[in-house]
């Protein structure tokens, strides 16, 4: 286990010198293209346009992801007529891996691959889990950083959802 931790910290800080990733609120969601545990592909977040997206990055052995991706799901089913998509992103992680964790949970959501964690590279994921929020327009709106209570997830989306301009 602490082997793994160790490779997914050098996965996700890359090799060399690359630049820090640095995002804040109001700046435009990094665009990715990922595979669907389902086989498809899904361009974020041109494919969601008009939708309020949370998008988690998550991995087999975090402690929180598994309680915290079963409790949000009703959050999801509650939302998701509103304009809520909720993407949770495994990162560094192969398919049958990410298959086997979120078979038994009974997600609804889209569960997306980032199997060499460029996407987290993307988003400046240090840690797991986390959440970004992307507003109606495509830019990002806010984080949770760790394990997301029901509650404070629910707060936070629904914040966006009844802004009146998205944000």
């Amino acid at each position: 286990m602490r082997a793994f931790i160790l490779l997914l910290s050098f996965v996700l800080a890359g090799c060399g010198d690359a630049p820090q990733v640095v995002l804040k609120n109001g700046d435009p969601a990094p665009a990715f293209r990922a595979e669907t545990l389902a086989g498809s592909h899904l361009d974020v977040p041109a494919a969601l346009q008009g939708k309020v997206l949370a998008i988690r990055f998550w991995a087999d052995w975090c402690p929180y992801c598994e309680v915290e991706m079963r409790d949000l799901e009703p959050v999801y089913r509650r939302l998701k007529d509103q304009g809520l998509e909720v993407l949770a992103v495994n990162v560094a992680q192969d398919r049958a891996t990410a298959a086997a964790f979120v078979a038994p949970l009974g997600i609804g959501y889209p569960v997306l691959l980032d199997p060499d964690g460029e996407t987290a590279r993307r988003y400046g994921v240090k840690a797991l889990p986390i959440t970004w929020f992307v507003d109606r327009q495509g830019r990002l709106a806010g984080k949770i950083l760790g394990e997301a209570t029901p509650a404070v997830f629910e707060a936070q989306a629904r914040a966006l959802l009844e802004a009146p301009d998205g944000r």
